[in-house]
């Protein structure tokens, strides 16, 4: 009797026994499991972390079908440095372009998505140190400085051209829009401003017609009327004060000439990445004061010969 007792027991204590161990196995490969579960995604993580570092969920650059750079004869102050590539080009996202002059530091935003070539040629040359140690040679009206002619005479650039791009829309002209006509007050006589606003803060392009860009660009930095003929590629969002700086110098002859105080650009970057923008607006005309008009006969250009 006693026996049976002690195998009941016995046999008890081993089904305890086993139960217990079940258990045991069972909170193991629970643990198990999840510090699996955590690893795998402590890895994801790391995973994404990194591509995400790296740009991999940046969208996909959109890219120009093609750009036309249409070449030209070295020599007469054209530089030739070889020409951007054609196709493939980038045309959305922005960049910054970092103008280093001798007053201070300029930064400008460019606009791929408006005018793809003339970023990409910007780029190109950038990358050749093409505008680097060149001088802003014109300055008009006090409202603008025109750079980016490495032989400073006006008739530089590279040894192509390429079209326009993102032109400022025409002046509205009163004989085909009534809306548009001069007010009563208005003198009959006078002929219709054909001009159009290029506020302070635009970034665009000089040339000497229609399609015919090189390297020369100017920097508004007072608001100013002008023929829509120039293609607008960026804005200034930095440095503004360095540019007043040097309107505020004059110019020789006066109005349309070479800046009195030297502005000299002793590097021009382009970077894949946004501008940090600084909070200073962009100073305009008063509201008191119109914006300065200058005649297409001292608009920004190049020189014919070169057609930059």
């Amino acid at each position: 009797m006693a026996s049976s007792k002690s195998r009941q027991r016995a046999l008890a204590r081993a089904k305890t026994e086993r139960q217990i161990a079940r258990r045991a196995a069972a909170a193991r490969r629970r643990r198990q499991w999840q510090a699996g579960i955590g690893g795998a995604v402590a890895l994801t993580l790391l995973v994404l972390t990194v591509i995400w570092k790296t740009g991999g969920f940046d969208p996909e650059p959109i890219r120009a079908s093609d750009c036309a750079w249409t070449p030209i004869d070295a020599g007469g102050g054209v530089t030739d440095v070889g020409k951007p590539r054609t196709n493939d080009v980038v045309k959305n996202g922005v960049k910054t372009m970092t103008i280093a002059l001798g007053q201070g530091t300029v930064t400008t935003k460019l606009d791929p998505s408006k005018a793809p070539c003339t970023v990409e040629s910007f780029t190109y040359l950038a990358g050749k140190k093409f505008f680097d140690n060149t001088t802003c040679h014109r300055m008009l009206n006090d409202s603008l400085l025109q750079c980016g002619d490495p032989s400073g005479t006006g008739s530089g650039g590279p040894a192509y051209r390429f079209p326009d791009e993102n032109n400022p829309p025409p002046a509205t002209d009163p004989a085909t829009d009534p809306s548009a006509a001069p007010s009563a007050s208005a003198d009959p006589s006078a002929p219709a401003d054909t001009n159009v606003l290029y506020p302070a803060g635009t970034v665009a392009m000089a040339n000497s017609g229609v399609d015919t860009n090189g390297s020369q660009f100017f920097l508004v930095f007072k608001d100013i009327k002008l023929p829509p003929n120039y293609t607008v590629f960026g804005t200034i969002v930095g440095g503004m004060d360095v540019l007043t700086q040097i309107g505020a110098g004059g110019s020789e002859p006066a109005n349309d000439g070479k800046p009195k105080t030297e502005a000299k650009i002793s590097s021009l970057t382009v970077t894949d990445v946004a501008p940090q923008e600084d909070p200073t607006p962009a100073p305009s005309a008063p509201a008191s004061a119109p914006a300065s008009s200058a005649p297409a006969s001292a608009a920004p250009s190049a020189s014919a010969s070169s057609k930059s």
